[in-house]
């Protein structure tokens, strides 16, 4: 690429698999522009789980629920004052690899000379880009977003490698319930239809736990409610442990560092794992793999989809594509990857 840029800003501010599996933009804009400052402009929760990265060279936190309090009770001033600390940065180059209505705005409130993006970009979220690039929409989401670059003229190099905050591996290297060999579970989803069922979860547990293996169990603590029979399970056998609500993004991503084995939904542990190059077990339903599944780890997906079968993850009744998935098989395909 021409006149090469003295700073750039990222811009992918969700959700959280998405963020962990956008880490090769960020490395093969670094290995293009090795003396330019890199910032990343990320959801204010998921900031630690990009911050420690050694390419990038500082975070804009998007406050999305602040900024939805603001508009909602009509305080603009504090809205101004993250836009224009936005401007004041003065990238060179801003580049929405979300492609939706409030990254592209992002983008253009960046004020960079270059703004780049996907020509098909949702929302209209290409209206305040100076450079536009087709990619099909019917490729994984990480090719297309390497893809973009590649049009752009950078080079691809597609290293997910994550790096935890050292602060949370330090905090989970001190946890005595987190000394012992274990496999992390997430057995949580914001969407009904991408939940396997707990029971099967908890009996999933069981088996690893009887073979001596300890179980961590992951997710956000609003999602409590969804995994009672494994709570109830790790309120009995010390080997499961809960960690349901009380990890953060950080200490997640140093869990799953340290573990031997994910099991999990179609959530971000799973793109976690594939970052620290964990073994997972991925419990798939209505949801598109070769859009959106862990990249590169296909094989490592367990699913039962048939050709009339409707995927669509917002339909709660599509959770029966995950109740085909049965406990043996699951359990099976744990043991093979120890």
């Amino acid at each position: 690429m021409s006149d090469a840029p003295r700073s750039i800003l990222i811009v992918r501010p969700s959700a959280l698999g998405d963020v962990c599996r956008s880490v090769p933009v960020l490395v093969s804009l670094r290995r293009a522009f090795p003396g330019a400052r890199i910032d990343w402009l990320v959801q204010d929760s998921f900031v630690d789980a990009v911050r420690a990265h050694p390419d990038l060279s500082g975070v804009v936190p998007f406050p999305r629920r602040g900024m939805k309090d603001w508009l909602v009770s009509g305080r603009l001033a504090p809205v101004g004052r993250w836009l224009r600390d936005l401007a004041e940065r003065e990238y060179d180059l801003a580049i929405d690899f979300q492609g939706l209505a409030r990254s592209g705005f992002f983008t253009w409130m960046s004020g960079a000379r270059r703004r780049v993006g996907f020509s098909n970009a949702r929302e209209g979220g290409w209206l305040g880009l100076t450079e536009s690039y087709s990619v099909p929409r019917d490729r994984h989401t990480v090719d297309r977003m390497l893809d973009l670059l590649r049009q752009m003229g950078v080079a691809p190099v597609p290293d997910l490698r994550l790096h935890a905050p050292p602060e949370d591996r330090a905090r989970v290297g001190a946890d005595p319930a987190l000394g012992e060999p274990y496999a992390v579970m997430a057995p949580t989803s914001r969407w009904p239809a991408k939940q396997w069922p707990a029971d099967r979860f908890a009996l999933v547990a069981s088996a690893l736990t009887a073979r001596g293996l300890n179980v961590v169990l992951v997710g956000s603590g609003s999602e409590r409610g969804q995994i009672g029979p494994l709570l109830d399970l790790a309120s009995r056998d010390p080997r499961l442990v809960d960690r349901v609500g009380s990890t953060g993004v950080g200490g997640l991503l140093a869990v799953i560092e340290r573990s031997r084995l994910v099991i999990a939904n179609d959530s971000a542990a799973l793109h976690v794992g594939v970052g620290f190059d964990r073994p997972i077990v991925a419990l798939y339903g209505p949801t598109r793999v070769e859009l959106v599944g862990p990249y590169g780890r296909e094989r490592d997906v367990i699913r039962h989809v048939g050709p009339g079968d409707t995927l669509d993850h917002k339909r709660p009744d599509r959770v029966t594509l995950m109740q085909r998935i049965g406990v043996d098989e699951v359990v099976a395909a744990a043991l093979a990857r120890l």
